[in-house]
């Protein structure tokens, strides 16, 4: 199955439906120039509102069944026949979740992913505002192959990645919210932070998707600038497709999936690996038993 991946960059205002319809303007575009999966950033329904600790921005959130996001892009991913991995601020009860909603080609709602590994730094205040996700990992079957997708500050571990492989995943997809460091502004982290998803496709042989935002958002304390550099890799790790730092942008890219199995498979990283010997990673500190 040869499938076509887009991955989009874009700046997120304030006006939720602007947002939205934005969104929307991308992903027909990438329909337009063939696309069958298409990957929107991490919360595009808003600035990204964790540089500060504002409980006001609780009021974001939304149920599954009630975001507008999912309920507007169902329609689309349905008319174009495209699968839609949609990032939102979900409201479960009385808790909350960064959520990753998979809309499959004919706009059904096949699962959601609570992103599991919730950062905490200048600017990038996620614990005030998420819980960890409780899905674990999860692995879809869509009609464009089966995907694996994780959110943002997941993609910097390759626990996730191996996971989502070994569940079956064909491509991973990282929506994203990264940009400059407000305690550090000689820190620039774009190249590590592609190198390391670059090796995640190339140690798992399947192509990655990451979508990044751009633009530069003023909180209450601090400024910050998304790098975008949105990027698609193939099944050994090489960069194929690659955005610039502020521009909105899609990338296109087609993979042929079945071949891409085929290399995986007589590669043999998963043939010889050695359960038995990765206890310690099932614990904090390293230690075998």
């Amino acid at each position: 199955m040869k499938v076509t991946v887009a991955a989009t960059q874009m700046a997120c205002g304030w006006d939720r439906k602007a947002n939205i319809a934005n969104a929307e303007r991308l992903i027909r575009e990438a329909a337009g120039r063939g696309a069958n999966v298409i990957l929107i950033q991490e919360l595009f329904e808003s600035p990204y509102f964790c540089k500060d600790h504002l409980a006001k921005h609780f009021e974001l959130a939304t149920p599954i069944a009630e975001n507008p996001a999912i309920a507007r892009l169902s329609k689309v991913a349905a008319e174009l026949k495209v699968v839609l991995p949609v990032s939102v601020f979900e409201r479960a009860q009385n808790a909350y979740f960064n959520t990753l909603a998979m809309l499959d080609a004919d706009g059904s709602l096949l699962g959601i992913y609570r992103k599991s590994h919730i950062p905490e730094s200048p600017g990038y205040h996620e614990k005030f505002y998420f819980s960890p996700g409780n899905t674990g990992f999860k692995v879809w079957p869509t009609r464009f192959g089966t995907l694996g997708v994780a959110v943002c500050w997941d993609q910097w571990f390759p626990e996730s990645a191996r996971a989502m492989a070994l569940m079956g995943a064909e491509i991973l997809l990282y929506p994203t919210a990264i940009g400059s460091e407000p305690q550090d502004p000689a820190l620039d982290s774009r190249w590590h932070w592609q190198r390391t998803m670059q090796g995640h496709a190339a140690a798992n042989v399947m192509p990655l998707v990451a979508s990044n935002r751009i633009g530069t958002e003023r909180g209450e304390k601090v400024e910050m600038t998304f790098y975008g550099h949105s990027f698609i890799a193939d099944h050994t790790g090489e960069v194929v497709a690659q955005a610039d730092d502020h521009s909105e942008q899609i990338l296109i890219s087609t993979f042929d999936l079945d071949a891409i199995r085929r290399y995986r498979h007589a590669w043999g990283v998963f043939r010889d690996r050695r359960p038995d010997l990765y206890g310690p990673l099932l614990t904090m500190d390293g230690a075998a038993d």
